[in-house]
């Protein structure tokens, strides 16, 4: 089979489908009626009686996975982009070949960016979520959310998480994603290259 500018464009256009590390408008959650945006940058009061709470519901919550969530989007994202493109473009015995070899260069993406990430999330989500939860729920409400009992507050909680996360996820990008970045290019650049090489074999 000769080179095909068709079969060229649905690698490239696969690379440009893939996700960069942290999305902008399409994975950022509608902030609801919290104080949120300004609560980040608020210095955590040491004296607040408070603070033991807030800290012991970061130890309930699992906020912190955010990080490897932000990791795992984009490798999910070029592995299922990957099998659309390798169908119909690629001779049936070398689909399974081309997808585990594409495989493997997402799965070392993935470890070596998420141990990043989740460094990243570790270091930040005290300074980052303990404002966020001392700056919109009181001592008693702190209190009743460890206990996890039902209550108003249950949903003032959790419509919080998906701010705290969009927050957290913010900071993770900003501090891991310089590291990050290089590696998830250099894992679309061979992604891309796999593809195109299976594509213009000949059939």
């Amino acid at each position: 089979m000769k080179y095909s500018p068709h079969r060229h464009a649905v690698a490239l256009a696969l690379l440009a489908g893939l996700s960069p590390y942290l999305p902008a408008q399409a994975q950022t959650p509608a902030v609801p009626a919290v104080s949120a945006a300004a609560s980040a940058a608020d210095a955590i009061n040491p004296n607040d009686p408070r603070l033991p709470l807030a800290r012991r519901i970061l130890k309930l919550w699992p906020i912190e996975d955010v990080g490897v969530v932000m990791v795992n989007r984009p490798a999910v994202a070029a592995m299922e982009q990957s099998r659309a493109a390798v169908q119909g473009r690629v001779v049936a015995e070398k689909q399974d070949r081309t997808l585990a070899d594409i495989a493997k260069d997402v799965q070392k993406f993935i470890d070596e960016a998420s141990p990043i990430a989740k460094e990243s999330a570790h270091k930040l989500v005290e300074p980052t979520i303990v404002p966020l939860l001392l700056k919109n729920f009181s001592e008693e409400e702190l209190k009743q959310i460890i206990s996890l009992l039902e209550s108003p507050v249950k949903k003032k909680f959790e419509d919080l998480v998906p701010v705290a996360q969009a927050v957290l996820g913010d900071k993770v990008a900003q501090d891991a994603g310089p590291a990050i970045k290089p590696k998830l290019q250099a894992m679309q650049q061979t992604v891309g290259n796999k593809l195109r090489t299976a594509a213009m074999t000949p059939q």
